[in-house]
């Protein structure tokens, strides 16, 4: 059941930017709260806990990776329900992602930009993201939940593609 990659990479005076968009048929306070609020986040990601604001730190536990840790997530902007911006440093790296929603007509729009500050890992982190995202989308219809055997490694050559021959 493997999908079909969506995700596209942005260079950026900063970097790059990986970029993945999915849709909803649901009110963007909807889809908000589906990437906000802890019991709703534990149903496609994982739950976390402590005081949300920006500038705030919270812990959110990882409930399909190994182990399941908790990693702490630094709240950077949150501007409901339209943008949220986080960023994360654990044992494994960084990294910084902004989820920025809009709405038209009872649908929403969710862009997941992932800003890397290196394009070398974007085989493993794209389909971990393609991963996600579409569990936040089955979160959202009851639809059967993928495992993410059907996203790595298949959709590693699209990723790797992306960044073009290698320097």
């Amino acid at each position: 059941m493997t999908g079909t990659p969506t995700g596209r990479l942005f260079r950026t005076a900063t970097g790059t930017d990986l970029v993945l968009v999915r849709t909803f048929r649901a009110p963007v306070a909807d889809v908000w709260a589906s990437v906000t609020e802890p019991e709703r986040t534990a149903r496609w990601f994982g739950p976390w806990e402590g005081d949300a604001g920006p500038g705030r730190t919270i812990r959110l536990q990882m409930v399909f990776e190994d182990d399941a840790p908790w990693t702490e997530l630094r709240i950077e902007t949150c501007e409901p329900p339209r943008h949220l911006a986080v960023s994360s440093a654990d044992g494994s790296g960084g990294w910084r992602i902004e989820l920025l929603l809009t709405e038209t007509a009872g649908r929403t729009e969710l862009r997941f930009i992932h800003h890397l500050d290196s394009e070398e890992h974007v085989g493993e982190i794209g389909p971990g993201w393609e991963y996600y995202l579409d569990l936040l989308v089955a979160a959202g219809t009851d639809a059967p939940k993928a495992g993410f055997d059907d996203y790595y490694p298949a959709m590693k050559p699209y990723y790797e593609g992306l960044r073009g021959p290698a320097a």
